[in-house]
């Protein structure tokens, strides 16, 4: 039997080591957090199992990714950040507050790999490039200088003048190409190569595209030449054979594209809003422009049937007509107070009374802490000569409108109820489907359309009725503040 070799004090197992500079036992825990922690790692190195230098390279590649990714996620979630992404008229504030924010958490990745000796979070190259696209030449110069100080003082004395490079190339390309080009730079871009390719050649036009390929792709070669001259003047991940040299270079095209990708997916979500808004907005004004010659031409009606009868009568309704209409369009706003629109259905009831006379009476029971709350504009006046003219026009002997408001369950409930003829099931159902045949329920429809329009299922329009006994319109608002209701 062979002698027994006895062990060295201190003497142990040999660790298997990572030949990527400056991370000596790298191993899993390591490659994925960057730290060596003590005894769970010595357990690892002792087990053998360690990461290969093509390994932690591709780790190192996912983290930038995945870092980049996740910055880029955080930042769009502020409102400032997302007005520098939508609107291309940026005014310097805007521009350094941008750099400011963006460049502070990329320059402590920088901190990290001089203090930690992890690479992972040094996405020097990248995150100018970025900020020079995202801002122009004099903004990604400044992200640039600011990631490059870090290494400068470290010593690596080309970090500074390539990083500002970087920014400024970048934004150069922004200065130069359309501003569109640069939102459409995305990870799928390298599926289209080919197709960009043979547009270059058929047609011989500068393809935006594959120049914000060829850029940052340049950059990458420019820093891996001024690595292999001068290791220890800056820094680069050094690829040990071709698929690792084509894994480092399609790392910093992802690294860029992912994060323009999802920035634009962010400015095209805010233009989807913006134009469900606008739309929203035009179906309102739509709806709203209907409601008005309906009422001009119900209230002519009414002052021609008094002017060959009273013709005194006939001229106080004009001029009161001619005052309403003034202040309508002095006061064009989409949502008032519960006040205002009251105030605005006593024009209108000023008129109905110079009309009708004594036969009509009008009674309010108006909750004091409603007032204040927001209605869409002429969502009552509707409902208040839909009783009149349906209701107590046609009816014997004038009949009474009431206007009630009241706060139930943080929402303001209006109702407008008369004691007119009144109508059955059917003739309801006829008037809401407009399939009545004479036209009439317009303001009805109109006003339950705008309530869907603007709150959706939160509000609506109920209608109760029994013949002989009158109609109630109930219209329910949600709150949106300690005030009353408001849009939603």
């Amino acid at each position: 039997m062979p002698p027994r070799r006895e062990r060295r004090t201190g003497e142990g197992p040999q660790q298997p080591r990572c030949h990527s500079p400056g991370h000596d036992n790298t191993f899993i825990l390591r490659g994925l957090t960057g730290f060596e922690t003590g005894r769970y790692s010595r357990r690892v190195g002792q087990s053998g199992t360690t990461l290969s230098q093509q390994q932690f390279l591709l780790v190192t590649l996912i983290v930038r990714i995945a870092a980049v990714s996740l910055l880029a996620v955080m930042v769009v979630r502020y409102h400032r950040f997302r007005d520098l992404l939508i609107h291309e008229r940026r005014g310097w504030p805007m521009k350094f507050f941008f750099a400011i924010s963006f460049g502070l958490v990329l320059t402590a990745g920088v901190v990290a790999r001089l203090l930690v000796r992890y690479l992972g979070l040094d996405i020097t190259l990248e995150g100018a490039f970025l900020a020079g696209l995202v801002t122009g030449p004099w903004g990604g110069a400044l992200v640039g200088a600011m990631l490059g100080t870090p290494a400068l003082i470290a010593q690596q004395w080309a970090a500074l003048p390539f990083a500002i490079g970087c920014g400024f190339a970048a934004g150069g390309i922004r200065e130069a190409c359309p501003k569109e080009e640069i939102w459409r730079f995305s990870p799928f871009v390298l599926a289209d190569v080919p197709r960009y390719l043979w547009r270059f050649v058929r047609r011989f036009e500068v393809d935006w595209q594959l120049v914000l390929l060829a850029a940052p792709l340049a950059l990458q070669l420019l820093q891996q030449i001024i690595f292999h001259r001068w290791p220890a003047r800056i820094f680069a991940l050094e690829p040990q054979n071709t698929f690792q040299t084509i894994m480092v270079y399609l790392g910093t095209i992802l690294c860029i594209s992912t994060p323009i990708k999802i920035w634009n997916d962010a400015r095209i979500e805010h233009r989807v809003r913006e134009q469900e808004k606008l739309l929203m907005k035009a179906r309102i004004d739509a709806l709203t422009n209907q409601i008005n010659p309906h009422f001009l031409f119900n209230t002519l009606a009414s002052i021609s049937s008094l002017v060959r009868t009273k013709p005194e009568a006939a001229r106080t309704l004009i001029l009161k007509l001619s005052n309403m209409l003034r202040r309508r369009l002095r006061h064009d706003e989409p949502f008032v107070t519960l006040r205002e629109e009251l105030a605005s259905v006593d024009e209108y009831l000023d008129i109905e009374t110079v009309r009708f006379g004594p036969q009509l009476r009008i009674e309010k029971a108006i909750s004091p802490d409603t007032l204040g709350g927001l209605v869409p504009s002429m969502i009552l006046q509707p409902l208040v000569e839909n009783s009149i003219k349906h209701g107590i026009a046609p009816k014997v002997g004038g009949g009474r409108v009431i206007l009630r408001s009241r706060r139930h369950d943080g929402r303001t409930v209006i109702e407008v109820e008369d004691n007119g003829l009144g109508m059955t099931g059917e003739r309801l159902e006829q008037v809401f489907s407009g399939t009545d045949g004479n036209g009439s329920g317009i303001g009805l429809r109109n006003v339950s359309e705008r309530l869907r329009v603007i709150y959706g299922d939160l509000a609506g329009l109920e209608l109760t009725s029994e013949p002989g006994r009158g109609t109630v319109a109930r219209i329910e608002i949600p709150d949106t503040g300690a005030g009353g209701g408001g849009p939603a």
